[in-house]
């Protein structure tokens, strides 16, 4: 592949386009890449049992429900990486309440542009959007409680840069939940030199064990695969850059293409303290309710 920026105007170039399609077409295809026709099962996963999904923030382009996992508590900070138009921002923002606070942090400029749109919408003055690389987050150390992210840092060429940044704005005791692409064997050079197939989830995927290691490296602690699933992508989105002799061989080869989705920890004691809701209400005899 070409140099990190090249990779990063690729990326920008292409979700600028998703920007403009609606999930339907998106989800015909391979993280919103590719050939029409078949369905990745990369775009399975259904947030519409979720509090706080907003259908019109939801482009199909995730790879797991890391809100789900992530242990939101009412009044946290929460930062997602690579926010989108905001569908996992709108989740956690149900999940931390109006006390609580949500960033969300994309690189292409239209992405931003829908999310504080449907932000807007629906009326929300604690969920931010903030245009940035998650190589160099616009977020102040210690700042934020979770982290959230979905099938993103597989989009990201120096993942371990990504990591470091995630632990520098984590408060002591935080903590990330995080879902992604991640393989096991070697895909072959066609779709590795694929810029499709690179915006598309696939072709930026390191190893498993590559990517937990990154994670133990940046300093996390208690790290846990919360999910794992297969991603089966269609045989003819995969024609688009493999002959049918090579299909075979790839497919005979039992190379396995995941979503992860991994929890780990920053290391010390949390000072955060859950909103107690019920007792907004003052002490019994305070004459205030």
């Amino acid at each position: 592949m070409n140099d990190s920026e090249t990779l990063k105007q690729i990326v920008r170039e292409k979700y600028t386009d998703i920007a403009g399609q609606d999930k339907a077409t998106n989800e015909t295809t391979c993280c919103g890449m590719g050939a029409q026709g078949g369905t990745c099962t990369i775009m399975s996963d259904n947030y519409s049992d979720l509090a706080g999904y907003n259908p019109e923030a939801d482009l199909g382009l995730g790879c797991g429900l890391p809100t789900q996992f992530a242990n939101i508590r009412p009044g946290h900070t929460v930062l997602d990486l690579g926010s989108g138009a905001g569908n996992d921002c709108f989740v956690a923002r149900a999940e931390t309440g109006e006390h609580g606070k949500v960033i969300g942090v994309d690189f292409t400029p239209e992405m931003i542009r829908l999310a504080r749109a449907n932000a807007d919408k629906l009326g929300y003055n604690n969920v931010e959007f903030r245009q940035g690389d998650i190589e160099d987050l616009p977020v102040s150390d210690a700042s934020v409680d979770v982290v959230v992210s979905n099938c993103v840092l597989n989009l990201v060429p120096d993942k371990a840069k990504v990591f470091q940044e995630i632990h520098r704005t984590l408060r002591p005791g935080g903590h990330f939940s995080i879902s992604d692409v991640v393989l096991s064997g070697q895909l072959p050079e066609q779709l590795i030199g694929a810029a499709e197939m690179y915006a598309g989830c696939v072709s930026g995927a390191v190893q498993e064990e590559t990517y937990l290691d990154l994670i133990r490296q940046a300093g996390f602690q208690n790290v846990v695969v919360q999910k794992k699933k297969p991603i089966l992508i269609p045989d003819n989105i995969l024609l688009e850059y493999l002959s049918a002799e090579q299909l075979k061989t790839f497919v005979d080869s039992k190379t396995g293409i995941f979503s992860i989705t991994v929890y780990a920890e920053k290391a010390g004691k949390s000072t955060f303290k859950e909103l107690e809701v019920a007792k907004a209400c003052c002490e019994p005899g305070s004459g205030c309710c």
